[in-house]
């Protein structure tokens, strides 16, 4: 016998998947999962449709095309950089607080090396006004700590686009892919440098394993420090 029991107000009876009711947070998150799992590439409404247990066209309420599914995983990036930076110890100064988003980006970055290419292409494809409000509560946090340390609106423009400039561009240099064989025990294979000519690329054959190896959060904060020192010198 058909049931005749309803949806509850406001919902469809589409929107059970197997794990229970969706949510805009509970989409993103299985997501965000799917792409930390098996990349970019394989993420689509369908395919998330089945990671959720619901047809992908139940998905559309949460995400109205792929472009706002792809927005909603930057923006729960910078949610995730919103709970990391609530979980540690009140800055105590501007640059210490400029250094507390940093690290805590890069934490972010680490922890979702797959869709850290997001905060790039998105932020080219979608207007200032346009982006969720995680970002720009982001932005509004590294412009407030330089207003109150003293820099005038035009300094600290400055300062915003060379602080974002390093941040993004630091964590990109530390996931770009470095290894050519994984499996290959010698270090000059598994790099593969036997496929760059050494008459032409010397110095690049050189610095390859330095440059295999990551920076970290200190090479991460002693350029920071070197960037702010020539806007506070």
């Amino acid at each position: 016998m058909a049931s005749d029991k309803k949806p509850a107000p406001g919902r469809r009876a589409g929107d059970r998947g197997r794990y229970g009711r969706l949510s805009r947070e509970r989409v993103l998150a299985s997501a965000l999962e799917l792409v930390d799992r098996e990349g970019l590439s394989a993420l689509s409404m369908r395919r998330l449709g089945g990671e959720l247990g619901v047809e992908a066209m139940a998905l559309y309420r949460y995400a109205s095309s792929k472009d706002a599914l792809l927005d909603g995983l930057v923006e729960a990036l910078y949610l995730e950089l919103e709970e990391g930076l609530a979980a540690g110890p009140e800055a105590t100064g501007w640059r210490e607080g400029l250094h507390q988003v940093a690290r805590a980006m890069y934490d972010v970055c680490l922890a979702h090396p797959q869709a850290v290419p997001l905060l790039s292409t998105r932020m080219l494809a979608v207007p200032l006004a346009r982006r969720p409000l995680a970002v720009l509560k982001d932005h509004e946090r590294v412009l407030a700590l330089l207003r109150e340390a003293g820099f005038d609106e035009e300094r600290s423009t400055a300062v915003f686009r060379a602080f974002t400039a390093w941040l993004l561009g630091y964590v990109s240099v530390e996931l770009r892919e470095m290894v050519d064989n994984p499996d290959e025990p010698d270090p000059a294979f598994r790099l593969g440098l036997h496929r760059m000519p050494p008459q032409e690329l010397p110095r690049l054959r050189e610095a390859a394993p330095a440059l295999a190896e990551r920076g970290g959060p200190e090479g991460l904060a002693a350029g920071l420090d070197a960037l702010l020192d020539r806007f506070t010198s």
